[in-house]
Order: structure tokens, then C-alpha cells, then sequence
């Protein structure tokens, strides 16, 4: 069966090690969703406010979903040179906010410490891009469950990172920042060579094979969950965080087992193409099928050179054909779905970072409010991989437009935001769980819907730039509305006490008037994106009844 050397060269090259390592690659790229463990050390040690702190979640709400210039570099350079920009940008910016918080250096101003948090939450899209982007491109039909998977990594990484940082640095949540500052950046670094496009092959057991690497993380997320339960009602010693770590990473690399099967099972059918002389490989019936169809695309493609980008713009392509960068900015499309993700990912973005300030006002302890962080965390991988895969199995078999899944995660968002406004006992760990599952599910489907109404030749860029109203939303809901109200509220509680803003360092409010009209205003917000998410289902309804991923097959040579 071959030399084991030549078998290990052909692993690492292989698009299911390139896998593996994108799992570990996006399994580092969350730590934007700790910022709700972390903002009370910087609110507290730097004498914040809550607007100000708002702010700065608001640049890193920007740093994280801006990643135009990301897209535009994967365009012009590989993929290494994009993860390895990504690998500094998010370690420096990450480092200089604990040099602050620990007051290492002297105290930065606001502007400073926004450009930090920008670059280091930046970071984490050079990681999209440079993973998630190529395992797309490596899996152009599985592209649905692709998604599901890699943005479910993101998603647990909150928690996984929080396991990490217990072992190593105990519970000191300073300290927590300095290793979102260094993990992800070797991650990175480690696996830059092993992430790259190679040619799609389709294998028949291919969903199968999704699914097993679907278990592993489902097993994973429980675990994580049970630890964050247990954590909760028992005082754990550093050794017991370390045992759970552990675990937590030998879990991280079953995946590598079942990535070397798959390869193993190729590699074995190479050698066995390579004995027959006589006959076709796989390869070669591949090239050999629908010749005609491949000579027409290169012909169309030699077509659409030739025209100016900017005279083409009103002349747009089929929906699932390649559109130019230009030509899905500019599409209605394009303009609905930024007004739904403005809607609902700048409400769940606001819910998601003031989590922490929400257990606080309410009177939760500090362990509790920990632990709705982790919880949020958690079910936003189940968001992800549960959009992922299901709506990639409604379509398949129903024909059902993804665009219409959107719509029923943003109604149950909704949920979400009013459960916070009108908060009952226990009821944020619902609102954990229901704000972590939308705003998880809500990715995984954009991604996804950029990809089949716009094509994958300037994929990098455009699903970059479909995720630029999220930072919009926000900063309008989050730093205009939400925080400017909670400072309102807790300004007239300092007055009913005598005292003004000068008279205290932090300005805390407390009760359940804190976050009332802020989260009915989110709650209608949302309402109103799931209202233009059903538009986008009415026009692309005759799109997703037909055979989406026909030309894939053509191309590919799969019947």
C-alpha cells in the first residue's frame, strides 16, 4: 500500500487533515465572545462607564465582522500569508489590553484601547477567511454542513478557551485576556502550511463523514455544558481544571483520527487507479464527463473578462452563477440581507455583551453571571451546526429557501430580548440559551446564502462584506440605545441617593428597570429583520426549488 512516509505527506495534504486543522483554527478564533467574562475587570479597572464600555464593544463588534481587507488580501495572496497576518494582528492587539488591564503600562486612553480591541477581534476574520473560505471551496456541495461545523467550533471556543485559561491561570479573568492573546496566534502558526484550496472531489460517504465529525463535537459541547454545571456548584482545584482541559483537548483531536481514515481510504484507492494501467482513473472519468458543459464555462468566463466590471454591474448573472464583487454589493439581494443581519446580529451582538451587566443588575453572583457567558457559548455552537446541517437537509429534501430558516431564528430571538425585558427567576439562563442558539444560527446561514445566490469566485470578499451591518447594528443599538439608557437609569438612582457621576468611580445600575426599554426595542428591531428576511424568501423561492448544485456535479464530473 505504499511507503508510510509518502502515506503521512499525502495526509497533511490531504483536504481532510486541512479539515481537522480548520476545526482547530476557528476552535481558537472565538474569544470575541468572552468579552462579556472580561469587560467588568476592564469597566472596573480603568473606570469605565457603561457607554464607554459599550463602545469598546462596539469596536470590537467592528474589529470582528469588518473583514473587507481580509477577503481583499485572500484574493491576491495564499492562504498562509492570511492566517500569519491574522496570528500578529491578534496577538498584539489582545496583549496591549492586558498590559493595560493589569497595569503593566500606563493607563491608555479610550481611542487607544478601541484600536486594540479592534485589531485584536480583526484578527479572528483572517481566520474565517483563511478556514472557512477554503473548506467551502474544498467542499462546494457540503457547503451548508461546512459551515454548521466550522462556525460551531467558534462558537463553543468561548467555553473551550475559558477551560484553558482555568488550567493554566486559575480564576483570575485578567488573565484570561492575555491567553486569547497567545492560543489563537499558535494555532494559527501551526497549521498555516496544512490550510489550503485543493481540487473538490466528491465522495460518496462524504456527509457521512460530516456527521461523524458532528457527534465528536455534539459529545464535546455536552461536556463543556456538564463542566459548566459542575464548575458552578463545586470548588475546583487547579488540578481538577487541568484534568478537565485535558479532556477537553483530547476531544479537539479526535476529529485527526477520522480525518487519517478518510485519507487512508483514498490513498488506498490511488494505489489501486495506479495498477490499472489499462484503464480510466477516477481523476480521468471525472475530466471525461461533460466536457461540453466545462467548455461552455470557459468560454462564458473569457466572455465576462472582456466586459468592464463597472458596465456589467446592471447586467447581473442568474442567481448561483458568479457575480463580480460589484455586481452583489449592489444587488437587491444583497441590500435585504444586510438590513435582516443589521437587524438581528447587531440585537444578538447587544445581548451578548452586556450579558454580564445584565446578571449584575438583576443580582446574580458573579459565578452565575460566568456561567451564562459559557452558556451563551455553548448553544451558539448548537445554533451553528443545527442551521448547518438542518437547513442543508430541508433543502435537499424540501426544496425549503434557507432565506426562510433565517426568518424563523430571528422570531425566536425575539424571544430572547423579551425574556430580558421582562425577567422572571432563572429566566436569564433561558435568555442565555435562546440569544446563544439565534445568534449562533444566524452565520452559518448568511454564509451560506451569500455563497448560492452570489458563487464562490470572490467568495472571500463577499461574505466578508455581508457580515458589515452586524457592527452597524451594534453600534446603534448597543452604544446609542442600550448603553445610553442604562446610564440613564443608573444616573437617576445616584440622583434619588444625592449623588452625581463624580461621586463614583464605576456607574452601575441595578434592577430590573436597567434593561427594560432597551430589550423591547430589541425585540422589535428583530422583529422587523425577520419581517424583511421573509422578502428575500419570496424572491429567491423559484432559486431554491431547482438543483442549486447542479453546476458542481457538471464541473466535477459526480452524477
Amino acid at each position: 500500500m505504499g511507503d508510510p512516509w509518502e502515506f503521512a505527506v499525502h495526509a497533511i495534504n490531504g483536504r481532510w487533515f486541512s479539515v481537522f486543522a480548520s476545526f482547530l483554527i476557528m476552535a481558537g478564533a472565538g474569544a470575541t465572545y468572552l468579552f462579556g467574562t472580561y469587560s467588568k475587570d476592564i469597566k472596573a479597572t480603568l473606570g469605565y462607564d457603561q457607554s464607554t464600555l459599550n463602545l469598546l464593544g462596539f469596536f470590537k463588534d467592528l474589529g470582528a465582522n469588518v473583514g473587507v481587507f481580509s477577503g481583499l488580501l485572500a484574493e491576491v495572496t495564499p492562504t498562509w500569508f492570511v492566517l500569519l497576518v491574522g496570528s500578529a494582528m491578534n496577538f498584539s492587539g489582545y496583549f496591549m489590553i492586558w498590559l493595560a488591564v493589569t497595569q503593566k503600562i500606563a493607563r491608555p486612553a479610550v481611542w487607544q484601547m478601541c484600536l486594540y480591541i479592534c485589531i485584536g477581534a480583526n484578527s479572528q476574520n483572517f481566520a474565517n477567511t483563511g478556514a472557512l473560505v477554503t473548506c467551502v471551496k474544498n467542499f462546494p456541495e457540503s457547503r451548508g454542513v461546512m459551515l454548521g461545523l466550522l462556525k460551531g467550533f467558534v462558537g463553543l471556543s468561548g467555553a473551550i478557551l475559558t477551560q484553558f485559561y482555568l488550567a493554566i491561570y486559575g480564576t483570575d479573568s485578567k488573565s484570561l485576556i492575555l491567553l486569547i492573546g497567545w492560543l489563537p496566534a499558535a494555532l494559527s502558526v501551526i497549521f498555516v502550511y496544512t490550510v489550503r484550496e485543493r481540487k473538490p472531489e466528491r465522495q460518496p460517504n462524504e456527509l457521512r463523514v460530516f456527521y461523524h465529525f458532528l457527534y465528536v463535537s455534539i459529545v464535546l459541547a455536552l461536556f463543556l455544558m456538564a463542566m459548566n454545571i459542575v464548575e458552578k456548584q463545586v470548588d475546583f482545584s487547579k488540578a481538577a481544571y487541568a484534568g478537565s482541559a485535558a479532556v477537553v483537548c483530547a476531544m479537539l483531536f479526535i476529529p485527526l483520527i477520522i480525518a487519517i481514515r478518510e485519507d487512508w481510504v483514498q490513498w488506498n484507492l490511488k494505489n489501486q487507479d495506479g495498477m490499472k494501467p489499462a484503464t480510466e482513473t477516477t481523476v480521468d472519468r471525472a475530466l471525461d464527463i461533460a466536457p461540453e458543459v466545462k467548455s461552455e464555462v470557459s468560454k462564458e468566463k473569457e466572455e465576462k473578462a472582456k466586459e468592464s466590471c463597472f458596465f456589467s454591474i446592471c447586467h447581473k448573472p442568474e442567481r448561483g452563477e458568479d457575480y463580480t464583487i460589484l455586481q452583489a454589493l449592489l444587488s437587491m439581494d444583497m441590500l435585504i440581507l444586510f438590513a435582516a443581519t443589521f437587524c438581528g446580529l447587531g440585537g444578538s451582538l447587544t445581548a451578548v455583551d452586556n450579558l454580564g451587566q445584565i446578571g449584575e443588575s438583576l443580582g446574580y453572583p458573579t459565578k452565575t453571571i460566568k456561567s451564562f457567558v459559557s452558556l451563551v457559548s455553548i448553544w451558539n455552537y448548537f445554533g451553528r451546526v443545527f442551521s448547518g446541517f438542518v437547513s442543508e437537509s430541508l433543502l435537499v429534501k424540501y426544496k425549503m429557501p434557507r432565506p426562510l430558516m433565517m426568518t424563523f431564528v430571528l422570531l425566536l430571538a425575539c424571544v430572547g430580548h423579551l425574556l430580558i425585558a421582562f425577567p422572571f427567576p432563572g429566566s436569564v439562563y433561558v435568555a442565555s440559551v435562546i440569544m446563544g442558539f439565534a445568534f449562533g444560527a444566524q452565520l452559518p446561514l448568511l454564509f451560506a446564502i451569500i455563497s448560492e445566490l452570489f458563487g464562490l469566485k470572490y467568495y472571500s470578499t463577499l461574505f466578508n462584506c455581508g457580515q458589515l451591518a452586524s457592527p452597524l447594528g451594534s453600534y446603534i443599538l448597543n452604544v446609542k440605545i442600550t448603553g445610553h439608557l442604562y446610564d440613564h437609569e443608573a444616573l437617576k438612582e445616584l440622583a434619588k441617593k444625592g449623588m452625581n457621576r463624580s461621586s463614583v468611580k464605576e456607574l452601575i445600575c441595578m434592577g430590573v428597570q436597567c434593561y427594560r426599554v432597551p430589550f423591547i426595542i430589541l425585540s422589535s428591531v428583530t422583529l422587523f429583520g425577520a419581517l424583511i428576511s421573509l422578502v428575500l424568501v419570496m424572491r429567491t423561492r423559484k432559486f431554491y426549488s431547482s438543483d442549486i448544485y447542479k453546476k458542481f456535479r457538471e464541473i466535477h464530473g459526480v452524477s
